[in-house]
């Protein structure tokens, strides 16, 4: 079925969520170049139904329309939220408007947000515990806690009968258009951004759900962003790569210079890292797409930080990216900081001030007063060396 973009997924579970293609930013923070869908599904069983997730604020009524073509929401028993943010979460108010019987499943965690957030009665809030089923005749839901991806109530549910998995925002993806992900040629390439802007930072957690559902038989993901996983493995390959931190021999270089001074330290240092054999990933804080650089961040062995100082302290560009850094907690293992000054330094000081106790090897640190000299340059290509090493060896 696809009229109306309604899809059926799997027998009598259908794909009933919203593509939003004009969205360009998502909480004031990550660009969505290729804007974004909210993902809901409707899964039909001979004795019960349940919607799983609902959509962005503002989309309400396409989502009830595709929920009317399929049947009477009135005979929908229950709303499972998995995540209580507002793009998956947003709806509830007004399906379980339209769907006066239906409970709200959530975790003792997500009954709370869903009181706090959306005003749904206590009684009308079924709590699950981790892995709690509930029967939809010849359908079974059964419901998986994964706290802190992203936030603290998210749970998955687990349609056992036909092994779809709906994970909420794990193992999505920020795009508006594709239906089926491998049929999306670079579809690694945008979740990989995604896991860098929302699930690097916990990636302990991520580890922790991997292993709660190693044992299920899933045949499909369906995740609440981004285009449906009929093939799994590639993803989950994907992900227990990433959760656990591996890195490739690569360096992202991120920088923003002020009168080309520390363009060409940094750019000294990309040369000497090329030449050695590394993989680079450039990165201008003046013009860069912070979801990029996230990406990038994800298999970085190495980070170049180059910053100019401003008012004895590091450019404002570098400031942001350095608490970007440190908030995303990427796997990187090496750093080498390149800075320039005119009539005051302070911007090595400040970075290693940001970054604290950040479990970083720092491999060199250069300030230097004015354009770089040719003794400046070979002092980088040294410390350009000494990090390639590190690099190739990958931090035995």
């Amino acid at each position: 079925m696809s009229e109306k973009n309604i899809m059926e997924i799997a027998e009598n579970v259908y794909w009933v969520g919203v593509r939003d293609w004009n969205r360009r930013l998502f909480d004031a923070l990550i660009p969505l170049p290729k804007g974004t869908s909210y993902n809901a599904y409707l899964v039909i069983g001979n004795k019960g139904k349940a919607l799983i997730d609902t959509v962005n604020p503002g989309f309400e009524n396409d989502l009830e329309d595709k929920i009317r073509r399929l049947t009477k929401p009135e005979e929908i028993d229950y709303i499972a939220m998995n995540h209580a943010e507002p793009d998956h979460a947003g709806a509830i108010p007004h399906v379980m408007k339209i769907s006066p019987k239906a409970k709200l499943v959530a975790t003792g965690r997500g009954a709370k947000m869903a009181q706090v957030y959306y005003n749904v009665p206590q009684e009308r809030i079924k709590v699950v515990t981790d892995n709690e089923a509930i029967s939809l005749g010849d359908k079974t839901l059964r419901f998986i806690e994964a706290p802190m991806l992203h936030w603290p109530e998210t749970m998955f549910t687990y349609l056992e009968e036909d092994g779809v998995l709906f994970p909420c925002d794990f193992f999505g993806a920020h795009l508006a258009g594709g239906i089926y992900s491998d049929e999306i040629v670079d579809l690694l390439v945008h979740a990989q951004r995604y896991w860098g802007e929302i699930m690097m930072p916990f990636r302990a957690m991520a580890q922790k759900a991997l292993d709660k559902i190693a044992s299920l038989n899933i045949k499909m993901i369906a995740p609440s962003h981004g285009p449906i996983h009929r093939k799994p493995e590639s993803i989950l390959g994907a992900y227990k790569r990433w959760a656990a931190g591996e890195t490739r021999p690569k360096a992202a270089i991120v920088y923003v210079s002020m009168w080309n001074s520390t363009d060409a330290m940094v750019k000294q240092m990309a040369e000497t890292l090329v030449s050695k054999g590394v993989e680079l990933a450039f990165h201008n804080l003046a013009v860069t797409d912070i979801g990029d650089l996230a990406k990038d961040l994800v298999d970085s062995r190495a980070i170049v930080l180059g910053a100019p100082t401003v008012l004895g302290g590091v450019h404002p560009l570098a400031v942001y990216a350095t608490y970007l850094f440190k908030a995303l907690r990427p796997p990187t293992k090496f750093a080498v900081v390149l800075s320039s000054y005119g009539w005051g330094g302070g911007a090595i000081r400040q970075i290693q001030e940001i970054l604290g106790d950040f479990k970083i090897e720092v491999v060199g640190a250069l300030e230097i007063n004015g354009p770089p000299t040719d003794e400046h340059m070979k002092r980088i290509v040294e410390i350009g060396k000494a990090l390639a090493k590190k690099i190739l060896e990958g931090g035995a």
